[in-house]
């Protein structure tokens, strides 16, 4: 299956979890589970493939059934405990550990049709791991998530490689949650290995507190400024606006009107698309348009090519995508745009 069809299906999954009205278990697995296993290229319907209600006894506790297993050369490959869309999944891991154990299955799956935590065996073979090396939200998945979930789709599936790239995404994950975790709330053992370097004097409790607000602060005006010299490096790569392409009445320019002005603003949501679309074209073939309506970004600085076009407004902003429903989207500010990454993408790739 093309990475852009794949991707497209689960962005419907996605929405339909954001707009149906799911209450019970066995509504979440018909509605959204067994879909989200169909986009994996499972054959629902085939008993040798798709196993629903496998038995994994468990010691002398027989009759013990997970929700799914997916069967690979006669073998129960992965297995799959499903929760309703209310439940938290976090108190249902246990339950998975159990069953994991009992078969020859590589990887777990813990889903409550919205959250899919992905489980195998890195620190002790045949024993499942605590933490999961995956999690997706489906309703909002990140473009590094794609390749991932790629991986286990039918086409590609392949248990050494996704073995591979567990641990990295495992110790991933972890080490952006710990640096999450201290950036918003240092704890005294990182301020104190913080002060190791900065500081010569000793690390007493009362030093601790004292740098504890310095280094957050310290922390959080790195981080903006990182980002802010990204940004500053795409926004200098240079801008033309000829073109030979006829254009549409609204982009022409009456010269008895005032002229046009573009703002900081409408830069900064020209910038962030370069940040996007920096893997996908070269960013010479990025630019932008501005006129009294909105503001245009185009590729290859041919309106025919319009990828998103913002217009701000006294309590916010919008933009407006050339999707096939040319959705419109309400945003407080150009940063914001980051969060519509994929959808941005594609569109750009519909005019490759």
């Amino acid at each position: 299956m093309e990475m852009d069809t794949f991707k497209e299906l689960l962005k419907q999954l996605g929405k339909r979890v954001e707009e149906d009205s799911i209450g019970t278990e066995e509504a979440t697995k018909t509605s959204l589970i067994t879909p989200f296993f169909a986009t994996l290229g499972c054959d629902l319907f085939n008993p040798t493939e798709f196993i629903p209600k496998f038995s994994v006894d468990v010691g002398i506790k027989k009759g013990e059934k997970v929700n799914y297993a997916i069967i690979l050369e006669s073998k129960p490959t992965i297995l799959i405990e499903a929760k309703s869309i209310n439940e938290v999944l976090t108190k249902h891991a246990s339950q998975l550990f159990r069953y994991f154990g009992t078969t020859e299955s590589k990887f777990g799956i813990l889903t409550n049709g919205q959250e899919y935590k992905f489980f195998t065996d890195l620190d002790e073979p045949n024993k499942m791991d605590l933490a999961p090396f995956l999690t997706v939200d489906i309703t909002k998945i990140k473009d590094t998530q794609f390749p991932e979930l790629a991986k286990f789709h039918k086409e590609n599936f392949d248990v050494d490689k996704i073995t591979s790239s567990a641990a990295e995404l495992k110790y991933l994950s972890r080490l952006k949650d710990y640096l999450s975790s201290e950036i918003d709330n240092p704890s005294d053992e990182f301020v104190k290995f913080i002060l190791g370097e900065i500081y010569d004097g000793m690390k007493t409790k009362q030093i601790t507190d004292k740098f504890k607000p310095i280094i957050k602060k310290g922390l959080n005006q790195f981080i903006s400024e990182k980002v802010n010299d990204k940004l500053s490096a795409a926004l200098k790569s240079s801008v033309s606006i000829e073109d030979n392409e006829p254009i549409s009445a609204s982009d022409t320019t009456d010269p008895d009107e005032p002229e046009i002005v573009t703002t900081p603003e409408e830069l900064e949501s020209y910038t962030i698309c370069k940040v996007i679309l920096k893997d996908t074209i070269p960013l010479d073939r990025l630019f932008y348009r501005d006129n009294r309506s909105y503001f245009n970004i185009l590729l290859d600085d041919n309106i025919r090519k319009w990828i998103l076009r913002v217009k701000f407004k006294s309590n916010g902003m919008k933009i407006e995508l050339n999707d096939a429903d040319k959705t419109i989207i309400d945003l407080s500010n150009p940063i914001d745009i980051y969060n519509y990454s994929s959808e941005i993408i594609a569109i750009v790739e519909k005019f490759l």
